[in-house]
């Protein structure tokens, strides 16, 4: 009789070692596979700014668009500092490019980027801008930040000693013209017989510009300033005069010269358009409502430094005037005019 051979314990050891490795990694593979599948999609986002993302218009979207980059939601890429003769070619290179939302300002640069919309109607695009927005996918933005800005202009008109109040602006266009004409409402509420002088530098960023300006405003007696442009709290801190900021928060760098900032926050009008991107359901739209207080799209910034400075009577006005814009019993008027200096 043939004599059977058996394996060996060990072999047998072995052998059961090497498959349970196997089945191992094998199912480290599939369990790899179905997590990548599993996990969504990052939405591919592109920004282009005609000036660089510390400038306060534009640090606002950029520090949107950085959160949900850090919340994992989005690829985010974005250039700066780009010429209005760029700004075509730098949209047709991001929609090429395969980004499925692109953000940017359009407002000196409108039949380009309209032109470039109707060439990719695939993209979503979603650009600050005068206009309405455009069929099938260009849709418009601004920062409708009049809300606070009446009430910072309360502030001013409460805290004027003078009754004379300077503003220095970039452009008279519509997004910067109903801002200070609902601070200068807000302004004479307090104070009927408040002042304005009103100035605009041509340029969005250049701040020893304001300075000169906000300084020739001082030396006619004004003694607060609306800092609609960087540069002017400078001129305000050096005279020994107060400043309103505008569009973001500069108090922790002025501490005993920024009274108050009427604040405007994207995050409300960035989350909604990639909300529709991501659905698929996105459309030429005005995303301007969304930076309205009700939205949290803007607010008044805390008093800060300036909380026991301001009469208390001043703050009981502004914040039943805030509750009255909140529960929809005061409404700040939309006024696009170009502001006129009434000071004598």
């Amino acid at each position: 009789m043939k004599s059977l051979s058996l394996p060996s314990a060990g072999g047998i050891a072995r052998r059961g070692l090497l498959k349970l490795a196997a089945a191992a990694a094998t199912g480290a593979l599939l369990f790899s596979g179905l997590a990548h599948a599993q996990a969504p999609a990052k939405t591919k986002v592109a920004a282009i700014y005609t000036v660089p993302v510390e400038q306060q218009w534009v640090s606002r979207i950029h520090k949107a668009l950085t959160a949900a980059r850090d919340r994992g939601e989005i690829d985010y890429t974005f250039s700066e500092n780009v010429t209005n003769a760029d700004y075509e070619r730098v949209m047709r290179q991001y929609a090429e490019q395969g980004n499925k939302l692109v953000v940017g300002e359009a407002f000196a640069v409108e039949a380009a980027a309209r032109k470039v919309a109707k060439d990719y109607p695939q993209t979503a695009f979603l650009m600050g801008s005068s206009g309405k927005p455009q069929q099938p996918n260009f849709s418009v933005f601004d920062n409708y930040i009049q809300e606070p800005a009446y009430l910072t202009g309360m502030i001013a008109g409460g805290m004027s000693k003078s009754g004379k109040i300077g503003l220095v602006g970039g452009y008279p266009i519509p997004e910067v013209n109903r801002l200070m004409q609902a601070f200068m409402e807000g302004a004479k509420e307090v104070n009927p017989k408040a002042e304005f002088t009103v100035t605009f530098i041509g340029s969005w960023f250049d701040p020893p510009k304001a300075k000169e300006a906000a300084f020739a405003m001082i030396d006619k007696g004004a003694d607060v300033l609306y800092a609609e442009r960087f540069g002017v709290s400078d001129a305000a801190k050096e005279r020994g005069k107060l400043a309103i900021g505008n569009v973001i928060d500069t108090q922790p760098q002025y501490p005993e010269t920024v009274v108050a900032s009427a604040l405007w926050s994207m995050e409300p009008t960035i989350d909604e358009a990639l909300k529709q991107v991501k659905a698929g359901t996105f459309k030429a739209d005005d995303y301007g409502q969304y930076s309205l207080m009700k939205h949290k799209g803007s607010s008044l910034a805390p008093l800060g430094t300036f909380q026991s400075k301001i009469p208390s009577d001043l703050i009981a006005k502004v914040d039943a005037k805030q509750k009255a814009i909140l529960d929809g019993s005061f409404t700040v008027k939309v006024n696009d005019k170009e502001p006129k200096s009434s000071a004598r």
